[in-house]
């Protein structure tokens, strides 16, 4: 009999109107790293959510070192030995690291009748804690003084302060550098060492093959395969995910490239951005690429009213214009998809009708005070159309779409205000890779129809098969703009890992 510490038999998961797990299957081994894939919507998330106790099984068997139990909230799939780390972290920001590592568990006084916290017991175990796994960061700082990154690492040391015998990763390097993740993983080796099994999550190809012993794959809620890694390539496993063989990730159609719409001429931001000057062109997909903390997202918020420059100029039609405010920018004819859709794009309470049209209400309104709801419905439901945004309706909350159908609306968000320039700060990050394809063609249409886009994107084969030009920013400063002809991966990172250089490309 093999060696699992983890089988779930027939998990069934509903939610109103919606089936989320079919029957699903998973077994785990002591030991090693199991690869947990699909589309967005396929049930990774909610399989794990019935794991932990977040949102237990309406029907299925769970079975822990082969004996069945059952898992009714969080606090006893952690008495249990099972730990999980959010996508979304939740930190809390007023507190130190070690607070919040030891939260709800800190080591008491003797004495004290369990009513002191023992701050220098807590300190050296916090210490002990990140030293054995080589993260450097001061038990004491705040949280909020700390990078998402590390931010993340944090919550990578909560989890394993728990002794668990089995740890889930949902997406643990969505806000990690290549350092980083390297980082990571060498915390997973050790993890393993330790007989720990762990569950990975990740949208990532590259991470699936370089860490997991085994992988599933989840499709609409149904167990597809479950495959030792040797047995799997990229095109086997993306064919599993969405159900066909995707072609082409990059369907890049040629579109015609025309005058110059936007000029930035030697913008500043004090301490952020120096001296940036770049053109976009009418129908062109201006890649632009660099390290974490180059000063990409900085320079788009920049250019869309969200930082003050302190110098500089913006030109849209050979005409200055004055952005200070994302208002301005929206008058101007400049849309701003952003790089986190949960914390500053969708808002999640609301429908998703409401998260379409909500950059463009004024559009909307009948003597500045009445919503035109027929129109709004009409020009929502073309969206939803033209952009296959899959939901069970306009209405439905959008915090329960999939990620992709998430981003989906934000563009649409975008399209409706009629933007001439489309800002696109990674657009498929944190999606899967049928929707990514789907994105990916619905920006090269748009280049197609004459719109000028800047796409910011962290994934090299993303910038190098959808951009005309990139331009790559190295610590707040352009240290080239290449022709998609003359760019490959090696010269992107040799500029973006370079100091400032007075004869840039502009």
């Amino acid at each position: 009999m093999e060696d699992y510490i983890l089988e779930m038999k027939g998990i069934v998961r509903t939610f109103p109107g919606v089936r989320a797990l079919n029957g699903v299957d998973l077994q785990v081994k002591t030991g090693r790293v199991h690869g947990l894939m699909g589309e967005n919507g396929a049930g990774k998330s909610t399989l794990m959510k019935c794991l932990v106790g977040i949102n237990p099984p309406d029907s299925g068997e769970i079975w822990l070192r082969g004996k069945k139990v059952t898992i009714p909230n969080p606090y006893t799939a952690l008495k249990l030995g099972i730990a999980m780390i959010y996508q979304e972290l939740n930190p809390v920001l007023e507190r130190s690291v070690m607070e919040n590592i030891w939260l709800g568990r800190e080591p008491m006084m003797r004495g004290a009748a369990g009513f002191l916290v023992d701050h220098k017991a807590m300190y050296e175990q916090t210490r002990q804690l990140l030293s054995e796994l080589e993260i450097d960061i001061d038990p004491k700082i705040k949280v909020k003084e700390l990078s998402v990154a590390k931010m993340q690492m944090i919550e990578i040391a909560k989890a394993i302060s728990y002794n668990a015998d089995i740890v889930i990763m949902d997406e643990p390097t969505s806000a990690l550098t290549p350092n980083e993740v390297k980082h990571l993983f060498d915390m997973i080796r050790k993890l393993k060492e330790r007989n720990v099994a762990v569950i990975y999550i990740t949208h990532k190809m590259e991470e699936i093959f370089q860490i997991a012993d085994e992988v599933t794959v989840l499709r609409d809620g149904n167990h597809i395969i479950t495959e030792p890694i040797e047995k799997m390539t990229i095109d086997s496993l993306i064919s599993a995910m969405v159900g066909r063989r995707l072609t082409e990730m990059f369907p890049k159609m040629e579109s015609k490239i025309g005058d110059v719409k936007m000029s930035v001429r030697h913008l500043e931001v004090p301490g952020l951005l120096h001296d940036i000057s770049f053109d976009l062109r009418k129908g062109e997909i201006l890649g632009v690429a660099g390290l974490v903390g180059a000063g990409r997202t900085e320079l788009m918020e920049a250019l869309f009213g969200l930082r003050q420059r302190s110098a500089g100029e913006i030109l849209i039609d050979g005409k200055k214009t004055d952005i200070r405010t994302p208002a301005d920018a929206i008058k101007a004819g400049i849309g701003f998809l952003t790089e986190d859709r949960r914390l500053n794009g969708i808002i999640p309470v609301l429908s998703v009708k409401i998260n379409t049209i909500v950059a463009n209400l004024a559009h909307y309104t009948k003597f500045g005070v009445f919503l035109n709801h027929k129109k709004i419905s009409k020009d929502c439901e073309e969206y939803k159309e033209r952009l296959k945004i899959r939901t069970p309706s306009l209405e439905a909350l959008i915090q329960n779409l999939s990620g992709g159908n998430q981003q989906k609306v934000l563009v649409a968000r975008w399209l409706l205000t009629n933007p001439e320039i489309l800002i696109l700060d990674e657009p498929t990050r944190g999606i899967d890779v049928g929707a990514k394809a789907e994105i990916h063609t619905i920006i090269t249409k748009l280049a197609c129809e004459g719109k000028s886009i800047i796409m910011v994107s962290s994934e090299m084969p993303e910038i190098l098969g959808m951009s005309d030009r990139i331009l790559v920013v190295s610590r707040g400063q352009i240290t080239a703009v290449l022709d998609r002809k003359e760019a490959d991966q090696e010269t992107i990172m040799r500029y973006a890992a370079a100091k400032y250089n007075n004869n840039q490309v502009a």
